[in-house]
């Protein structure tokens, strides 16, 4: 059974990054045999390549050292947080009239959110009323989970594990593709570059080669 050309392809980049790798370190001579037009171009393009690659693997080993110290960083804060506050049961009582409060506004991303008078017992046992922002389709008469400090005030929750793993998750991936954009683009600047260094190479050995090879050198010129 014949493979089929993707497989094919993705044999070769072995090969191919050996090549380059070979190349590059100036070792293409004892493959003259296969290679015997490589020219110090083709040399500087297999280095671009190579340090491109090198460059993005110590990159992303940076970002994925980074996400992690973050991520670790924020969970001590969340504990901390977690220490100093309180959890507490809330009540619910009903959502502020729409012009008081608007017609609700997004938090987040994921759900619109209104400000709601609940109620709450203090750590010092008093009841304490307010408003706070919950998710718009709470109904009345439902009880949330409310963070509160030492003085009974409604506070930010801390971070939980899930939320920072998907912050963590999400500084990663943004910082690798911010990471291979800049790589991809100076090594696609450098390969132009090559290229047009290439191309005037050429031009001028064809200038050179081609009345040789047309035969115009041994041809009578005109007085």
């Amino acid at each position: 059974m014949s493979s089929s050309p993707r497989s094919a392809r993705t044999a070769s980049l072995p090969r191919r990054a050996g090549r380059h790798l070979r190349r590059a370190l100036g070792r293409h001579r004892t493959v003259q045999r296969r290679e015997p037009l490589a020219r110090p171009v083709d040399r500087a393009r297999s280095r671009a390549w190579l340090v491109a690659g090198l460059a993005l693997v110590v990159g992303l080993a940076g970002v994925v050292t980074a996400a992690v110290l973050g991520y670790r960083a924020a969970g001590r804060t969340a504990e901390a947080e977690r220490g100093r506050l309180h959890r507490t049961e809330a009540l619910v009582l009903g959502k502020l009239r729409t012009e008081e409060t608007g017609a609700g506004r997004w938090s987040g991303g994921y759900q619109k959110r209104t400000d709601t008078s609940v109620s709450w017992t203090a750590p010092d046992g008093l009841a304490r009323t307010g408003t706070v922002e919950i998710p718009r389709s709470t109904a009345s008469g439902s009880t949330i989970v409310l963070w509160v400090d030492d003085a009974g005030l409604p506070a930010t929750a801390p971070a939980t594990r899930v939320g920072l793993t998907v912050g963590a998750v999400c500084t990663g991936l943004a910082g690798s593709a911010s990471l291979a954009a800049l790589v991809g683009g100076v090594l696609a600047l450098r390969l132009r570059v090559l290229d047009r260094r290439a191309h005037r190479g050429w031009e001028r050995s064809w200038a050179r080669w081609e009345p040789r090879w047309s035969g115009r050198t041994s041809q009578p010129q005109d007085d």
